[in-house]
């Protein structure tokens, strides 16, 4: 640095008056004090043409910034931020020029946002988005689980969600008080009526939708929750036991959930619970960029399914080699003189058995879903199929 060891306004003091000598050489006086051409130049103007204040230290910030972001669109960048704590820069980027204002890129973003003293944690952005494998259309398949339990001033909160596999769109978000299997039932009926039936519906193996156990013959054991979805020909399938990352995006949603909706004080009961996610859940699915839909909202890719809510579906026209055979009560039924039980959450319906390619077998079916194999050839102490 040039003008060290001394006060650096004597050593200027010096240098100029030591130029001033006649005959001084310039150069060799510049090497003699460490100091540039350029620089010993530039102080001897402003020393000619202010005087002593020419040699004060000047500052190097521009008088101008035309880059800098104008204080109105930081006024906006803030504003976001303080709507939603948990965005950063790449989302509120995003919004700003969805409202239509000149926004700033994502990493000026952050920087306001650094700038004025925001603290940018694990839910403050900058992560790349993670690409997962997604349907081709929306209601191919919805992901449903509750996001575990919540305290409450009063009483216990349980969320429920229910997430379209290919736009993200948040199908339910549902402020429960428990999760029995009529709660589901109230929640998912008011979905079928509003957004149609989805091809398919994935759940993990817990209740009330599983037992979390496989039945001793083949199959799944099935639940009444279960059997109703069938009704509506919904195929519904389950993750791998202790494999959670089958409901990926129902997780990564629940993730979110809890950064931005269930991090602040808890909520007095389920009535403000409920407020307060229907709130949530319309900014998530109107407004919140999504990074894996390239910064649109969910609601942007989502439309209704084709496939109406029937509260009481037709009676099923099984084809011309299936059995069909009327389920009793305890799960039983009649078939080839011997009696067979099933899942008890079939009492009442009628299933068929439907041949295979191997003497003696017979896949189980219930409507559009295959429940089970029965094999004739097992001894005929073994009633379970």
């Amino acid at each position: 640095m040039p003008f060290m060891g001394m006060s650096a306004m004597d050593l200027k003091r010096e240098f100029v008056a030591l130029a001033g000598v006649e005959g001084t050489n310039i150069s060799e006086l510049c090497r003699r004090f460490g100091v540039s051409r350029t620089l010993a130049d530039r102080l001897l103007k402003r020393h000619a043409a202010e005087g002593e204040a020419g040699l004060l230290e000047r500052s190097r910030r521009p008088k101008t910034s035309p880059g800098r972001t104008s204080p109105a669109i930081e006024a906006a960048v803030m504003a976001v931020r303080a709507e939603h704590p948990a965005w950063g820069g790449r989302k509120i980027a995003r919004v700003l020029a969805m409202r239509g204002l000149a926004a700033p890129s994502p990493s000026t973003v952050t920087e306001i946002l650094k700038r004025n003293g925001v603290a940018l944690g694990a839910h403050g952005g900058g992560a790349a988005p993670f690409v997962r494998f997604e349907h081709a259309a929306p209601n191919d398949l919805w992901q449903m689980d509750f996001k575990g339990h919540v305290g409450m001033a009063r009483g216990r909160l349980h969320p429920l969600t229910v997430l379209d596999d290919h736009s993200r769109f948040a199908i339910v978000l549902a402020a429960c008080a428990d999760q029995q299997r009529e709660t589901v039932k109230v929640h998912l009926t008011r979905a079928f009526e509003r957004y149609g039936l989805p091809r398919r519906l994935i759940t993990d193996n817990g209740p009330p939708w599983g037992t979390g156990r496989l039945a001793r013959h083949g199959g799944e054991v099935w639940t009444e929750l279960g059997v109703w979805l069938a009704e509506q020909d919904i195929h519904v399938s389950r993750s791998a036991p202790m494999h959670p990352q089958t409901l990926g995006k129902d997780e990564r949603f629940h993730r979110t959930l809890k950064a931005e909706a269930l991090s602040g004080p808890p909520f007095a009961d389920i009535a403000a619970a409920a407020r307060a996610l229907g709130r949530w859940r319309d900014v998530y699915n109107l407004e919140r960029p999504h990074e894996a839909l390239g910064m649109a909202p969910p609601a942007s890719r989502h439309a209704v399914s084709p496939r109406p809510y029937t509260p009481a579906p037709e009676p099923f026209a099984y084809g011309p080699d299936d059995q069909p055979r009327k389920v009793w009560e305890g799960g039983r039924f009649d078939f080839k003189g011997r009696t067979w039980r099933i899942c008890r959450a079939f009492t009442g319906k009628t299933i068929a058995l439907r041949p295979t390619a191997t003497d003696g077998r017979h896949h189980v079916v219930f409507r559009a879903s295959r429940i089970a194999t029965l094999d004739l050839n097992r001894p005929i102490g073994h009633p379970h199929v």
